[in-house]
């Protein structure tokens, strides 16, 4: 058996370092990561694709980064060639648009704004604040969310619904933080949740004063999930990043390991310039 990581395996990783606010700038500065993720886009397989977005997604969110991701040969024109290919996921398709738009937006004054606010140094919240009017950020608190092979369910569970498009955890607190189709409602997530019967999902909004709000799904709803057949499975099971979750949500901050690990991604990359 080679020692040779695939594609799907080195994407996945990417997006779990990049899911750490601390690897960032450090992704996207790297020589050999940010053009591997562009290649990433133009993947035959639509898993490798979708995760490849995914992490470029969460580049994104450091504001500091968006100009050199704007300008990075192929990035704005792969993103194109995403929304426009009639075999993409329509999943698939909103999460390159909105990614398109923010890069598309991005001006050198927001970036040295959002360098003076510290933003990539803030705890790993997920698609907030998005440009995208066509998507939506649902905050839960999950009750039950309590280890890894719980965490396994739960992204089972939300990767059936159609219409969710990302998602990560904040385990230390039980929330998860999903973005969602404007048109999807919120208490099919709290469905979703509920059908693995050993978890229990709230939703967490903004009360008038700013303060948090627990709001309960209603109990025993009859309401019909519509089920995600558009996207593969999101990961095999031997490669779920759930089974190691600590590399990207409980150890913020492990920045050595994951420079250490950008080095083998580059060399992957550097000698994968066609698939």
């Amino acid at each position: 058996m080679s020692g040779e990581p695939d594609a799907l395996a080195v994407v996945n990783q990417l997006r779990d370092l990049a899911a750490d606010p601390l690897n960032r700038r450090a992704i996207v500065q790297d020589q050999g990561c940010l053009p591997g993720l562009i290649l990433f886009l133009d993947h035959p397989n639509p898993q490798v694709v979708y995760s490849a977005l995914l992490a470029v997604r969460y580049l994104a969110e450091c504001r500091a980064n968006r100009e050199k991701m704007k300008g990075e040969l192929g990035m704005m024109l792969s993103l194109q060639n995403v929304m426009q290919k009639g075999t993409s996921p329509g999943e698939t398709k909103l999460l390159a648009s909105e990614i398109y738009e923010i890069l598309q937006n991005s001006t050198d004054a927001e970036a040295e704004q959002a360098e003076a606010a510290a933003s990539c140094r803030r705890k790993a919240q997920f698609f907030l604040g998005s440009s995208n009017k066509r998507a939506k950020t649902v905050v839960l608190q999950i009750d039950g969310l309590d280890d890894t092979t719980r965490r396994s369910l739960c992204e089972e569970a939300l990767l059936k619904i159609k219409g969710v498009i990302s998602f990560t955890f904040q385990m230390a607190v039980k929330r998860c933080v999903v973005r969602i189709r404007s048109d999807l409602k919120a208490e099919a997530l709290g469905t979703a949740i509920a059908s693995t019967k050993v978890m229990k999902a709230q939703q967490v909004v903004k009360g008038e004063d700013g303060a948090e709000v627990i709001i309960p799904f209603q109990e025993d709803s009859d309401m019909v999930v519509e089920q995600n057949t558009d996207l593969p499975d999101y990961l095999p099971e031997d490669e779920s990043p759930a089974q190691e979750q600590n590399k990207a949500v409980s150890r913020l901050g492990s920045m050595q390991d994951g420079v250490g690990w950008l080095s083998t991604a580059a060399n992957f990359l550097t000698r994968s310039f066609y698939w």
